[in-house]
């Protein structure tokens, strides 16, 4: 792929790294790439970070056909940059972009892209514990006519954010409600893919859920309202009686890569793990029982995140004397052990840049 470069002619600089926080703050340049019909990909650049100039009209704005990624680049203690599973991410766009309609974006071609754009700002993957430099891949289209039918023009652009620890004082639990009234998806929607309208879509009981206390939503099935699905913007993983469990794809829950990766380390460490339904019932019974011995969110920006307490109908569930558990802990410093280089890749899970 031939990728033209403009440099960016007044740099920004990146603040103290204890005060990066999580996506608000950007890198110089962006990666930037064009699709139509008649040429498909085409006109890949590096460009100044900066405004996207889109027609008032462009489909993206009114029928929400986008669909997104989230990754992170590693700085390694001998100053090398490091993807984590950056093809599983390619993978994963062209699912959400094909349930949007959305033209397909080569795997080689969005790893390389994504590559040369941390390559260009890498001087803005900073250097402390635990921090990262985010990146944010997305796809949208940029069809200029209100009239509803198949997507024919497209952009693909990557931006990147250095970030902060995401546990700045290290992991601490949250507490979460379980929503029994809105539904986040439904088998044979979007669910699966990553796309803006999940997320839109979970809004309403998020800012409900924090104005009573809780940091995250956990969801429910959208048919019966009674399976667990996702917590937030993460996968969802229990330990119930000596068991890792997390709720199967059954069509309406997005396949996490850190999920992905949890479930096979601890298949690899030979640690009991299911993959299946599990209903509310069962959950809140092992919670009353003593039987849930441990929650955590899964997911790429916090990797993982323990939860302590879980509300259901008013009734609130204290989880492992809202500590984090040794599972979940275990997890954690391997995943990152992996991802900055610390313990050994035997995965095959890094990707230098």
């Amino acid at each position: 792929m031939q990728i033209s470069f403009t440099k960016n002619t007044n740099p920004g600089k990146m603040p103290p790294e204890n005060k990066l926080g999580f996506g608000s703050i950007f890198s110089d340049h962006m990666f930037v790439m064009d699709y139509t019909d008649e040429k498909n990909w085409h006109n890949a650049r590096i460009i100044p970070y900066g405004n996207i100039s889109l027609n008032p009209a462009a489909s993206v704005l009114h029928y929400a056909n986008e669909v997104f990624e989230g990754m992170k680049a590693y700085r390694w203690a001998d100053g090398s940059i490091h993807l984590f599973r950056p093809y599983e991410n390619a993978n994963r766009i062209n699912i959400s972009a094909e349930r949007i309609g959305l033209p397909q974006i080569p795997v080689d071609m969005f790893v390389e892209a994504v590559k040369a754009v941390v390559k260009v700002d890498e001087s803005w993957v900073p250097h402390s514990e635990g921090t990262s430099l985010y990146i944010r891949p997305f796809l949208f289209s940029t069809d200029p006519e209100l009239a509803l039918h198949g997507i024919h023009q497209a952009q693909f652009v990557i931006i990147l954010s250095p970030s902060a620890s995401y546990f700045a004082e290290g992991l601490k639990p949250v507490k979460i409600m379980l929503e029994t009234e809105d539904v986040r998806a439904v088998r044979g929607g979007t669910g699966y893919t990553k796309c803006g309208g999940n997320y839109a879509a979970s809004n309403r009981a998020g800012d409900k859920a924090m104005e009573k206390g809780y940091s995250q939503v956990l969801w429910l099935d959208g048919v019966e309202r009674k399976y667990i699905e996702e917590v937030g913007a993460m996968n969802i993983m229990f330990k119930i009686d000596g068991v890792a469990v997390t709720p199967a794809l059954n069509g309406s829950i997005l396949g996490g890569i850190t999920r992905k990766s949890c479930v096979e380390l601890l298949k690899s460490w030979n640690f009991p793990v299911e993959e299946r339904l599990l209903s509310v019932d069962e959950l809140i019974g092992a919670a009353q029982n003593g039987k849930l011995e441990e929650a955590f969110g899964i997911g790429t920006a916090a990797v993982i995140a323990p939860v302590g307490a879980l509300s259901y109908k008013d009734r609130e569930y204290m989880i492992n004397d809202f500590k984090i558990g040794p599972l979940a802990q275990k997890l954690y410093d391997e995943l990152t052990g992996i991802q900055w280089g610390k313990k050994p890749d035997n995965y095959g899970w890094t990707e230098n840049i």
